[in-house]
């Protein structure tokens, strides 16, 4: 579904939806007594958008795998994003329910099946991840689970989604997104009825980055496609460059004329480099284009031509990747590969990429961050100059550095 219908849907039925369910969990309570938490036995991690949020949630799956075994930890996610769970192995592939969201009409159906199953599994626990979202907090309240977590507005002005969970947790703007992941599962064990939790210092929180490992074969067959895309080609290092981001916020976008004259420097400076461009399979005519109009035999597209996994492999293969801020940085960051990102209508103080071998580039506007918890994250921005006076310079002068470090002698 498009991005703007999920977000009209949210907005205007989703409300409606939240305060009916809240005056009913109010009645519900009336008859039912005063609510007893109880220890999760089963949990599901509800964050149905955003692939790369997924590997900054490793650490709270990790928790939460601590405290019930893996085999009693899921994942529900829309099915574009599950992929990322499978690569990285964070779950048994059994334990991620996956909604089908092409049409509107196919998704409710997804619904309905997949609170039957959370019920029929036994599922007690839910924990939502997302930021204010109706879908995920009505969907969280209908799987019957006994304990639910998510974010709650208390005083504060934050979008209205009624009074669903059992684990009313505050959102803050200063935590990285990973840390307060973190807080949503450490919320279920600690003393209930504290308002609002999590009273324990955020300096508790050490949130880790997994780690992707490929198989030998794996190797070779991304080794084997390089080789086919760039026949007769002698290189010591490959760089990547990742010129698009998702177009659920394509004001994330760095100019593509400056990653095209990234890529012309690069060529112009050094013999000795492999560029790529990567990108998913809608965005491979772009990237032909962009290989086509410089005409070198040392820049190839791979856009649309590798799986998933496969992607992650070129990723351990490379020395560096520049990217606009979005998913392709944070699978990165399960690798040894050098990452420029390039924030504009977000912080990375709230959403970078972990990790060592990082650098960013945000200008920090008086606008920005302006995609964030109070706007659904969609930014009334017209004019994205926080990444239009992000310069082809600065981006060098990272990658220069970058280069300069001590190689893996990945080749």
């Amino acid at each position: 579904m498009n991005p703007n219908t999920i977000r009209w849907i949210d907005v205007n039925v989703g409300r409606l939806i939240c305060w009916f369910l809240s005056l009913w969990r109010s009645v519900m309570g009336l008859f039912a007594g005063e609510f007893k938490p109880r220890a999760p036995q089963k949990i599901v991690f509800i964050k149905f958008i955003e692939q790369g949020a997924t590997v900054l949630a490793n650490s709270a799956i990790q928790k939460a795998v601590d405290k019930v075994g893996k085999e009693n930890v899921y994942f529900c996610v829309f099915k574009e994003n599950a992929p990322v769970i499978e690569v990285l192995e964070l779950l048994p592939r059994a334990n991620i329910l996956v909604l089908n969201n092409d049409s509107l009409f196919q998704f409710l159906g997804e619904v309905l099946k997949t609170l039957w199953k959370i019920r029929k599994l036994g599922i007690d626990t839910t924990i939502d991840m997302e930021f204010f979202s109706r879908a995920s907090a009505i969907f969280a309240y209908l799987s019957g689970a006994r304990n639910r977590v998510g974010l709650h507005r208390f005083t504060s002005e934050f979008p209205y989604r009624g009074d669903l969970m059992t684990h009313r947790v505050q959102h803050s703007p200063y935590f990285h997104t990973a840390v307060a992941y973190m807080m949503l599962v450490e919320a279920l064990y600690e003393p209930f009825g504290e308002r609002p939790p999590l009273k324990v210092p955020a300096d508790n929180f050490h949130p880790e980055v997994p780690q992707f490992l490929p198989l030998p074969e794996e190797l070779q067959t991304v080794k084997t496609k390089l080789r086919t895309e760039a026949p007769g080609q002698n290189y010591s290092r490959i760089v990547l460059l990742n010129p698009n981001a998702s177009d659920m916020l394509p004001l994330r976008k760095w100019p593509t004329d400056r990653f095209v004259e990234l890529a012309r420097r690069l060529l112009a400076e050094t013999d000795d480099t492999l560029i790529v461009l990567t990108g998913a399979p809608g965005e491979r005519p772009k990237a032909e284009e962009i290989c086509t109009n410089i005409g070198s035999p040392r820049l190839i597209s791979m856009a649309g031509k590798t799986t998933l996994r496969e992607l992650f492999v070129l990723y351990t293969l490379s020395d560096l990747l520049v990217t606009n801020d979005s998913g392709p940085a944070h699978f990165a960051s399960t690798t040894d590969v050098r990452i420029v990102v390039l924030f504009g209508p977000e912080t990375p103080q709230l959403f970078g990429p972990l990790g060592d071998g990082v650098e960013v580039i945000w200008k920090g506007l008086g606008c920005s961050p302006c995609v964030n918890a109070m706007n659904h994250r969609f930014s009334p921005c017209n004019n994205n100059l926080c990444m239009q006076t992000i310069t082809t310079d600065e981006v060098w002068q990272k990658v220069v550095s970058s280069l300069q470090q001590p190689s893996f002698a990945k080749l």
